[in-house]
C-alpha cells in the first residue's frame, strides 16, 4: 500500500502539442474575427465615442460641469482614477510577482493582465489630465524655470508624487508586455502569407530568432524586470493612498491606508482580470488554457485580499472609536448611517462579505458565478472610494456648509467613456496580439499539459 499525493490537475486541457497551441492562439488573429468580437467592439467604441465627446465638452465648458462644488471639491475625478488605477495592479502581481514565485498557472493569463494594466492606467491618467481643467496651461505644473514669478512645482505634495509613482508604474508595465510579446509575433510572423500583415510583425518583433541565446537574454530581463515591478505594486498604491492619508481630514489621515489599498487594488484588479478572461475564454475559444484551476487561483486571492480590505475597514472603525476624537469618530458614524449610508452598505456587502462565498469549492469552481463576482467587487471597490472621498468631505466641522454632492451627466458620461475606451483597446489588443503568451505556455506543457500529465501518472504507477 503506498499513498501519495494526487497528481495536480493538468493546466493545459485536452490532448495539446505544441502546434496544436500555436494553432489556436494565433488562429483567430490570421482569420476573420468572430460575430461576437464585432459586435462588442460596435458596443465599446460607440460607449468611447461618447466618453471622448464628454471629454471634450468639459475641456471647452470647464469643471464647474462636474457636480463639485464647495465643500465637495473632489469626487467622482479621484474616485474614478483610483479606480483604475488599482485594476491596473493584478497584471504586475501577475507578470511579476508569481514570475518570481515561479507560479506555472500564472502563464496563461499574464498576457491579457499586463495588456489589462496598461489600458487601466491609461485611464486612470486621464482623469488627473482632465482634473486640471485648463489642460492647455497643463505646462505650468512641469519644474521649469519660468517667467511665472514663483510658482514652482510642490515636490512635497502627494499628487506629484503620484505622477513620479504612475510614470513609472506605466513605463515598467509597457516594457514587460512588449518583451514578452516578441516571441510570439515572431511565430506569428513566421506563419502568415499576407506581406502587408508578415511586415507588420516582423517589424513588432524585432528580428526574433528564436536561438538559445535569445532565450537565455529574454529570461534574464524578465527576471531583472520583475524584480524591478514587483517594489511597483506596493508603492504605486501606497502614493495613491498618501493623497489622502497625508491630509488632515477625518476619515482619510489613516495609517492603515497603504496596505489597505494595495490589498483592495490587487482586490478589484483580479476581479476585472476574471471579468475579461471568462468572455476571452468563450469568444475566443481558449477552453483548453483558461481552466478552471486557473478560475479557481484567481478567486483564491480574491478571497485573501478580500479579506484583509475586510479587515482594515473594521481597524479603521475600531481605531476611530478608540482615538476618543469626536470629529474622528464622527466622520466614521456618518458614513456608516449618514445620509450617504447607502453606498457604505454596498461597499461592505460588496467587498467584504459577497467574496467569502468563494471558501466553497462548487461555487469558485463556477464559471458563470465567478463571472457574477468579478462585476460584484468592481462595483464594491468603486464605492469604497466614493464613500472614502465623498462622505469624508460633505459633512466638515461647520454644520452650514455640510451638503451632499449630485453627479453630473458629465459625470457619468466621462466615466462610462474612459470604460468603453478601455474594452475597445483591449477587444483591438485581443484580435491582433496573441492574448495567451504561447511560447510561454509551450514552456509548461510537458509538465503541466493533460496527456503528459497522465503519462506520468501511468509511469509512477508501474
Amino acid at each position: 500500500m503506498h499513498a501519495e499525493a494526487a497528481i495536480r490537475e493538468p493546466l493545459i486541457l485536452g490532448h495539446r502539442t505544441y502546434h496544436d497551441i500555436t494553432n489556436d492562439i494565433v488562429g483567430p488573429i490570421e482569420n476573420k474575427a468572430p460575430r461576437g468580437w464585432y459586435v462588442l467592439i460596435t458596443i465599446a467604441g460607440l460607449i468611447a465615442a461618447y466618453g471622448v465627446g464628454c471629454i471634450m465638452y468639459l475641456l471647452s465648458k470647464g469643471v464647474g460641469v462636474w457636480g463639485l462644488n464647495k465643500t465637495v471639491d473632489w469626487a467622482w475625478d479621484i474616485t474614478n482614477f483610483v479606480w483604475w488605477v488599482g485594476i491596473g495592479h493584478a497584471g504586475t502581481l501577475i507578470s511579476a510577482v508569481l514570475l518570481l514565485f515561479r507560479q506555472k498557472w500564472r502563464m496563461a493569463i499574464n498576457r491579457s493582465a499586463e495588456a489589462m494594466t496598461i489600458f487601466a492606467v491609461i485611464m486612470a491618467g486621464t482623469f488627473p489630465l482632465i482634473h486640471m481643467g485648463r489642460l492647455w496651461v497643463g505646462y505650468w505644473v512641469f519644474p521649469l524655470p519660468n517667467q511665472f514669478g514663483s510658482l514652482w512645482t510642490n515636490f512635497n505634495s502627494p499628487l506629484l508624487w503620484d505622477v513620479f509613482a504612475i510614470s513609472t508604474y506605466f513605463s515598467v508595465s509597457l516594457v514587460f508586455w512588449y518583451i514578452g510579446l516578441i516571441p510570439d509575433f515572431a511565430t506569428i510572423r513566421d506563419r502568415l502569407t499576407k506581406p502587408g500583415m508578415k511586415r507588420f510583425y516582423s517589424i513588432l518583433s524585432f528580428g526574433w530568432t528564436g536561438n538559445a541565446k535569445a532565450w537565455t537574454r529574454f529570461e534574464e530581463v524578465s527576471l531583472v524586470l520583475a524584480g524591478v515591478a514587483t517594489p511597483l505594486v506596493f508603492s504605486v498604491h501606497s502614493v495613491v493612498s498618501f493623497d489622502f492619508a497625508t491630509s488632515v481630514i477625518p476619515g482619510w489621515h489613516t495609517t492603515i491606508f497603504p496596505p489597505y489599498f494595495v490589498s483592495g487594488a490587487v482586490f478589484s484588479g483580479f476581479a476585472m482580470v476574471q471579468t475579461l478572461l471568462l468572455v476571452m475564454r468563450k469568444v475566443m475559444h481558449l477552453e483548453a488554457y483558461i481552466t478552471k484551476k486557473h478560475v479557481e487561483y484567481m478567486n483564491i486571492v480574491i478571497i485573501v485580499t478580500g479579506s484583509i480590505v475586510g479587515v482594515a475597514y473594521i481597524t479603521e472603525l475600531f481605531i476611530s472609536w478608540y482615538s476618543g476624537v469626536e470629529y474622528e469618530s464622527y466622520a466614521f458614524i456618518n458614513r456608516a448611517t449618514g445620509p450617504y449610508w447607502w453606498a457604505y452598505w454596498s461597499m461592505m456587502t460588496c467587498n467584504v462579505i459577497s467574496p467569502q462565498l468563494f471558501w466553497f469549492k462548487k461555487l469558485r469552481t463556477n464559471l458563470a458565478f465567478t463571472f457574477f463576482m468579478s462585476i460584484i467587487v468592481n462595483i464594491g471597490m468603486w464605492f469604497e472610494r466614493f464613500v472614502i472621498i465623498v462622505t469624508s468631505l460633505h459633512r466638515d466641522y461647520m454644520p452650514s456648509s455640510w451638503t451632499m454632492f449630485h453627479p453630473t451627466w458629465v459625470d457619468v458620461g466621462t466615466f462610462l467613456g474612459t470604460i468603453g475606451i478601455f474594452f475597445t483597446l483591449y477587444l483591438l489588443f485581443a484580435r491582433y496580439f496573441p492574448v495567451v503568451a504561447l511560447n510561454e505556455l509551450k514552456s509548461i506543457l510537458k509538465t503541466s499539459g493533460e496527456s503528459y500529465k497522465k503519462e506520468a501518472a501511468h509511469h509512477h504507477h508501474h
